[in-house]
């Protein structure tokens, strides 16, 4: 008897020792499928509007938009993810979110077909990511959550909003470019 207490006592913490820890996420669809962000980094939301275009950039990134002053890049999530363009309908919208580069707030815009609400996602629902099978790069995806028995696809903005990444495939898009009129 004493040993099956001991294995219990081993199999995990107690319960009430640690309260799993909820977290709140900004749910969104793209292209169908429901995905979320951490409402720490989401600065604000905003109806679409039309970005202005620049020349030379990656696809995915649709353009620039003046917000109160700051020049903020648009990012088309959808194009980011390998998939087709995000059409623009009544309910897209422009999630402004806050990113952290050499110690200091960048804004990044992110194109999304319509946002949904915000979720409290206890830790205890979220799996890691899949590591083969899923539509986008598997260092994007946080982690999986369950939620009213469907999957919600939490995304790590750090990887998918890299800033040196971007900017890096943008060198690459000049270069292209360039040999292609040599």
């Amino acid at each position: 008897m004493a040993a099956l207490n001991m294995l219990r006592r081993s199999d995990g913490a107690p319960a009430g020792d640690e309260p799993d820890e909820t977290r709140q996420f900004l749910t969104f669809q793209l292209s169908g499928e429901t995905f979320a962000v951490s409402i720490l980094r989401i600065r604000e939301i905003l109806e679409y509007m039309a970005p202005t275009t620049v020349p030379l950039m990656p696809s995915f990134i649709r353009g620039v938009m003046n917000l109160r002053g700051a020049v903020v890049p648009v990012i088309d999530l959808s194009l980011r993810f390998a998939r087709e363009e995000t059409a623009i309908q009544r309910r897209t919208c422009i999630v402004i979110i806050e990113m952290e580069h050499a110690e200091q707030c960048q804004l990044l815009g992110v194109l999304v077909d319509a946002v949904h609400e915000v979720l409290a996602i206890a830790d205890s629902e979220i799996e890691p990511p899949p590591q083969f099978g899923s539509k986008i790069r598997v260092d994007f995806i946080e982690g999986m959550a369950k939620v009213e028995g469907r999957f919600v696809v939490l995304l790590n903005v750090d990887k998918v909003l890299s800033l040196e990444e971007m900017s890096l495939l943008s060198e690459l898009g000049h270069q292209e470019t360039a040999g292609e009129e040599g």
